[in-house]
């Protein structure tokens, strides 16, 4: 059974309206839940992850696993800082805006099904965690907002949500 995330207790309702999608999804500790469940499906996913017919994406789901918890730490502080929330994300890499991932996904030679495939696994994270379909909407927007930088290396600059 999926376990019950803080955002699945608030359902939308007219008092949430106002509230930035960070406090809608839960704050820190409900991101980061949902960040880690994603995270361990990509690597597990047979089209991204570690058996993926990706060369560069199969390697790093290989042998760079040392760096998943730094890479789960980054992807919560991302998510944080994109939805509204009190976290500033600064990239390993950085890229020509804030929030900009081009640097960092440039050599694992993302394509477009591959993106979508990795957006499909976090669509079913945030259902495990039993998301509203509104902050679902918003998160998968924000993420989608950077495939083009994420498969071309073509940067991108949406404004955060607050």
């Amino acid at each position: 059974m999926p376990k019950r995330s803080p955002v699945a207790k608030r359902r939308a309702s007219p008092k949430a309206t106002g509230r930035s999608l960070y406090d809608r999804l839960g704050g820190i500790y409900a991101i980061a839940a949902v960040v880690n469940h994603f995270s361990d499906a990509v690597i597990a996913n047979p089209l991204v992850g570690r058996d993926s017919p990706n060369a560069q994406l199969r390697a790093w789901s290989r042998t760079k696993r040392d760096r998943l918890p730094g890479l789960k730490w980054l992807r919560t502080l991302w998510v944080a800082a994109v939805s509204g929330g009190p976290y500033e994300y600064v990239g390993t890499r950085p890229g020509k805006c804030p929030f900009g991932l081009e640097a960092a996904h440039r050599a694992l030679k993302i394509t477009p099904a591959e993106f979508a495939e990795v957006a499909g696994e976090l669509r079913r994270s945030l259902d495990h965690f039993r998301v509203p379909q509104r902050e679902q909407r918003e998160v998968l927007a924000a993420f989608a907002a950077h495939q083009p930088e994420i498969t071309s290396a073509r940067p991108v600059c949406p404004k955060a949500k607050r």
